[in-house]
């Protein structure tokens, strides 16, 4: 699905190649905003919402934290942790080392 997102091309003088400059980080946002309207989502949805799903989701893969900081941008491990609430999970989806898959 190619997205209407607006952008401006121009004609490069010296190579006469055709190009387009990067869109403005407003236009993303409305739409995204726009699609999610679309989507009759009832909640409110940002680009924001992007990168807390993508913390989230490494967090549920097993990344560690520390790799998640580093990915984040975060100077401190505390508000990478913010994402480790929306794990949930408890005690029973510890898995031991030795169910792990080495290979």
């Amino acid at each position: 699905m190619k997205l209407p997102l607006k952008y401006r091309e121009y004609v490069d003088i010296e190579s006469g190649e055709r190009r387009t400059h990067h869109i403005h980080q407003t236009v993303l946002q409305r739409a995204v905003t726009e699609a999610a309207a679309k989507a009759n989502l009832s909640q409110r949805v940002s680009c924001h919402t992007f990168r807390h799903s993508f913390a989230t989701h490494l967090l549920a893969a097993g990344y560690d934290i520390r790799t998640v900081q580093e990915l984040m941008g975060h100077r401190d491990v505390s508000t990478t942790m913010l994402y480790t609430h929306m794990l949930n999970r408890g005690g029973l989806c510890v898995r031991s080392p030795l169910d792990v898959d080495v290979r």
